[in-house]
This record gives structure tokens, C-alpha cells and sequence, in this order.
């Protein structure tokens, strides 16, 4: 059996070694190797609307060449904006002195390097600072290797061994390692991949540190399982997978793509679930610690070259043609898109064919829409999962919708963290008990979901999908509530379903315990105005289109609505945000059922 193990273990480590007993590919090798400048001018002049994004990019990296150099600038107990912002302007200019040869994109580049690396350090009590500055300053010295000076190539590899690697190995910093979020996979892919920019400098550490990340990612990689939702929603996807796949695709410019870490179903089909978590306002589902807003997403054009999968891009592809993304160029990893998505041709991405999406998890997550091409398409996304994941909410049982173009049922998403942390609340504990749970945004009086006798959620509870039905009449999906309510209820089960892609019906059912009663609060946030409240409803109403709101139930309900300011100095306010939904008494020992249909129309005046 112990022959049988070394053998394994061999088999699995002997492509590593090798790896690394051969020489690594000159500089530049990260990401873009020497000479696939002219494949990619090629590959984008061959389409009108590539032309156009390269030109608004090259306009920008000009308007870099003007600002003042940064300054080590802290936020509270952060120096991320400024580690991001120099990420932005090296890989910008360092990709625009590549592809044009223009001196003055190089200089500059040089300067925004010299100036980062002598700052006194990168701050890495949050680590996350030293990771998104360590991958700019490495892919700035990678890319630029052949024209920088010896001098400067010294202070530059010097910064990156001192102020990332040397940290990097530090027990006070690298937590990271053994976490299952993005923390990890950011940290992870900036540390490995400046390893690999100053590998030479010293080999057995830089080896020893891409081991250890190519291990350690495995732990998020993980989180995609069984089906592709990220636990941490829309918006930390972007950042973690984006991350995490920067570090694929620079160890497979450099070695065998055997080698990393294993491409788990789980993992392969993620795009789809992030494609799908966006409804046809051009909002997203904006669960945990998440805005609602789009964006483009250059690790999307990676994917559709993985899967071979073009409808992958058909999201992307409306964000590429509003106004050449001028808008989208704060993303500091916009050029990534020209890596990435060469050789794509715009005309051949279609509609994807899938109108509802499942996926399990830790944050189990239901999509559906009625089409993808009409921007007045029926959306509904729902969540289960617990409160106790990274970034969460008390948000289980949670929805959005979408109709007529516009978002109905919206999801208030993230407070600025330094907002709360500068009034020291302390939000990063999701114990039962956390002063997160005050914040108005985090709690699940301010979601679109049910709260029984004015409790909290409880952090130990999942919430788990029961079944689904996906036909083109019916599309529907039933989430377990039970262990969310353990102690106020017996059974707690809601389901939502679009019917014949016109309208949706929200259905709760619950039990109460024989010896207490239950009071059930049912709620909905929105930005559009309420246009009348009735005994069994309301009607919202915006631009000239309304949503019929119709609770069907047994039990007696009283509509109501409560403000949307907490009246709390650390909350942040919701301005033209309306809270809105009813309140039940079930009484001792009995089942309720609430049927909440909610109808879109039209009005023709």
C-alpha cells in the first residue's frame, strides 16, 4: 500500500518538478509573451468594434501620462485604492508601450513603477494591498524587462522581494492560505505570479511560494461546487475569479496546463452562473456584500475560449457596444480583454438558450427570465444559503425582480466598509450576536424575505433547495427556510415561480409550534413609488407602468410599510427606497400558506 501511495504521489508531483528543473521562458512571460503584440494588433483591427474599444483604451492611457504619480495614502486601516490605481495605470501603460512601442507610455510606466517601490512598504496587516500592488509592480517589470535599466530593474525586483514575497511568508499576513474566498484567490495569484516576474532572484523561495498557491487555491476553487454559484455574490465573483484565473493563465504560459490546479465542473461552469445573475435592466442580483452594478468582465472572454462557448459573451457583448466602454475603462484590468478576447468575432456571439439557471452550494442561487434579447423581459432571481458565509446577509429566502425594464424588487447590497469600521462597528464576525448584524443593510429586516417575531435570522441555519420545475409554462423553485426560523417555526418553505412568463407568484408556507403563536413579516424593498395600498395589496407604479401586488391567504393580513432610514449615525442612507409588504399573526399550532402574486402592466393612457 505504501508503494502504491509514493507511486501516486509521484505520477501527480513529476510534471511539477520538471517544471521547474527546466528553464523559465524569457521575460516577457506573464500572460503575454514576447511577439504576441503583433497577433493581437492583427487579430483587433479586424473588427470595427475591437478597433474602437483599443482606441477609447489608448485615449486613457494618454490621460494617464497627466495625473500626479501616487502617494502612499491610506483609508482607515486600507491602502487597497491606491494599490488598485497603481495596478490600473502600470498595466495600461506597460500593454500600451507593448502594442504601440511609444516611448512616452514606457517612461511613464517607469515612473508610476520607481515611485510604488519606494514607498515604505505595502501595508500588509491587509494583505489584499501588498496583492493587487505586488501583481501591478510584477507585471510592470515582466513586461518592461528588455527596456527597464539594471538600476531599475534592481529597485523593482528588490520591492517585490522585500515588500511582497518576504511578507507573503510572514504568519502575521498570510492567514490568506487557509481561507475559501476571494482573500485567497487575489493573494494567491498576485503573490505566485510575482514569483514567477522575479523567479530568478531567488529560485527556491519563488518555487517554494507558486507551490504553495497552486495548493492553497484549491480551497476556493472548491466553493464553486456542485454547479458554479460563487458563495460571495455578483460582484466578488468578478474579483475572485477574475484573480484566480490570472494565475491559470500565467503558470499555463510557463508549464504544462496539467500541472494547475484541477478545472473542476464546478468551476468550468461558473461563468454561466454570472452571466445568468444579471436581469435584463442591466442590474444584477446583488446578494451579500454586492452592488447592483454591471460591468464588463474581461475573465468572461477566458471561459467562452475554455468552453468554446461564445453565449457566454452575449452580456458582455451589450456592455462592449455601449459607447465602446469608455465607461468601463476604471477597471484596472480592462486590458485583459484584448488577451483574452482576440480572435473572438463580435458577430458570432448568440443569445444563450438556457432561460433558468440552478445552481447548490453554499449560496444556493435560482435565475429565470422569459427571454434574453427583450429588455422588458420577466427576471427573478432568488437566494438560500446561511448567514454565517463570508460576505453574507441575512438574506435567505431573498429575491429581485425585474420587469418592463424595470427592477421591482431590488436588494439594498453593501455599506462602504470604512463607513462602518470608521464608527468602529465591528462587521467582520457573523456570530449570532456580531454588531454586523445591526447594520440596517445586513440584517433581514431590509431584505426581500420573511422575518418571524421580529428575530434576527439564525447564523447556523441553511437554506436549501426543496425542487424546481423548469417548463415554458411553469418555472419554478422551492428553498427550505426551516433551519432559518428553528426556533420560532416548525417548517418554514417558500417558492416562487413565473407563470407563463407573465407574472410571478411568491408562495410561503409555515408552521407554527403548538405552544406559541407566530408573527410573519413579509418583506419588499423598491425604488418605484407606491401608487395605492389596498386591503389584500398594493400597486407600485414607474414610468408609466405598474406592478400589481395580490396576497392570497387564509390568515388575515395587514399591508404596511416601514422606513427605509434606520435613524442609526453608522447606517447609509436609502434615499427613494420604499420598504413595503404585511404582516400576519399565525396563530399556535397551525399551517398558514400566503400566496403573493405579483402581476406587471402595462398602462396605456
Amino acid at each position: 500500500m505504501r508503494t502504491i501511495f509514493l507511486l501516486i504521489f509521484f505520477l501527480l508531483f513529476q510534471g511539477e518538478l520538471n517544471m521547474y528543473a527546466q528553464v523559465l521562458p524569457s521575460h516577457p512571460r506573464i500572460l503575454m509573451s514576447g511577439g504576441e503584440e503583433i497577433e493581437i494588433k492583427e487579430a483587433l483591427s479586424m473588427d470595427t468594434l475591437w478597433t474602437g474599444l483599443h482606441r477609447n483604451f489608448l485615449k486613457e492611457c494618454n490621460n494617464l501620462l497627466n495625473r500626479p504619480l501616487l502617494e502612499r495614502k491610506k483609508v482607515g486601516m486600507r491602502l487597497l485604492a491606491t494599490s488598485r490605481e497603481a495596478l490600473r495605470r502600470i498595466l495600461f501603460l506597460s500593454y500600451a508601450y507593448r502594442i504601440t512601442g511609444d516611448e512616452i507610455y514606457f517612461q511613464r510606466a517607469e515612473e508610476e513603477l520607481l515611485t510604488v517601490c519606494r514607498f515604505s512598504d505595502w501595508n500588509p496587516s491587509h494583505f489584499l494591498d501588498v496583492a493587487e500592488m505586488v501583481l501591478g509592480v510584477a507585471i510592470g517589470f515582466d513586461w518592461l524587462y528588455t527596456k527597464l535599466s539594471a538600476d531599475s530593474r534592481r529597485i523593482i525586483s528588490e520591492a517585490i522581494m522585500t515588500k511582497g514575497l518576504l511578507p507573503a511568508q510572514d504568519e502575521r499576513y498570510n492567514w490568506y492560505l487557509k481561507a475559501n474566498h476571494n482573500w485567497n484567490q487575489v493573494c494567491n495569484a498576485g503573490i505566485a505570479i510575482a514569483a514567477l516576474a522575479v523567479y530568478e532572484q531567488n529560485p527556491e523561495m519563488c518555487r517554494s511560494l507558486i507551490r504553495q498557491a497552486v495548493e492553497s487555491v484549491k480551497l476556493p476553487m472548491a466553493e464553486y461546487a456542485p454547479d458554479g454559484a460563487y458563495p460571495e455574490g455578483y460582484s466578488y465573483w468578478r474579483y475572485g475569479t477574475t484573480f484566480n484565473v490570472l494565475l491559470l493563465g500565467t503558470l499555463e504560459k510557463v508549464g504544462d496546463w496539467d500541472l494547475l490546479p484541477a478545472l473542476s465542473s464546478g468551476f468550468m461552469n461558473t461563468p454561466y452562473y454570472y452571466e445568468q445573475m444579471v436581469g435584463p435592466t442591466g442590474y444584477s442580483f446583488n446578494y451579500a456584500d454586492c452592488g447592483d452594478e454591471h460591468g464588463l468582465a474581461p475573465v468572461m472572454f477566458w471561459f467562452a475560449k475554455k468552453t468554446g462557448d461564445l453565449s457566454l459573451l452575449w452580456t458582455e457583448k451589450s456592455f462592449m457596444q455601449k459607447d465602446k466602454c469608455s465607461g468601463y475603462l476604471a477597471n484596472r484590468l480592462f486590458p485583459l480583454i484584448f488577451l483574452w478576447g482576440r480572435n473572438i468575432e463580435i458577430d458570432k456571439i448568440v443569445p444563450p438558450e438556457k432561460m433558468m439557471w440552478i445552481g447548490g452550494g453554499i449560496t444556493p442561487v435560482a435565475l429565470m427570465r422569459t427571454s434574453w434579447t427583450d429588455k422588458n423581459a420577466l427576471y427573478v432571481g432568488i437566494k438560500g444559503g446561511t448567514s454565517s458565509s463570508n460576505h453574507s446577509h441575512m438574506d435567505a429566502g431573498s429575491f429581485v425582480m425585474d420587469a418592463m425594464g424595470i427592477r421591482w424588487a431590488m436588494d439594498l447590497g453593501m455599506q462602504n466598509y470604512e463607513s462602518l469600521e470608521s464608527k468602529k462597528m465591528q462587521i467582520w464576525s457573523n456570530d449570532q450576536h456580531s454588531e454586523r448584524w445591526k447594520v440596517f443593510r445586513y440584517n433581514n429586516y431590509a431584505h426581500n424575505t420573511l422575518t418571524i417575531n421580529n428575530k434576527l435570522h439564525d447564523v447556523k441555519g441553511y437554506a436549501c433547495w426543496k425542487s424546481f420545475i423548469d417548463s415554458e409554462s411553469l418555472k419554478s423553485a422551492t428553498i427550505d427556510l426551516t433551519t432559518i426560523f428553528k426556533d420560532e417555526l416548525l417548517f418554514c418553505q417558500r417558492e416562487i415561480a413565473m407563470v407563463n412568463g407573465t407574472y410571478v407568484v411568491v408562495r410561503d408556507s409555515v408552521k407554527t409550534d403548538a405552544t406559541k403563536q407566530a408573527l410573519l413579516r413579509w418583506t419588499m424593498l423598491t425604488r418605484t413609488q407606491v401608487r395605492e395600498i389596498q386591503k389584500d395589496g398594493f400597486i407600485l407604479e414607474q414610468d408609466g407602468k405598474r406592478m400589481n401586488v395580490k396576497i392570497k391567504s387564509r390568515n388575515q393580513v395587514q399591508i404596511k410599510r416601514w422606513s427605509a432610514q434606520s435613524g442609526n449615525s453608522y447606517d447609509a442612507p436609502n434615499p427613494n427606497v420604499v420598504l413595503i409588504g404585511f404582516e400576519a399573526i399565525i396563530p399556535a399550532g397551525e399551517e398558514a400558506v400566503f400566496e403573493t402574486v405579483l402581476c406587471p402592466e402595462q398602462l396605456v393612457y
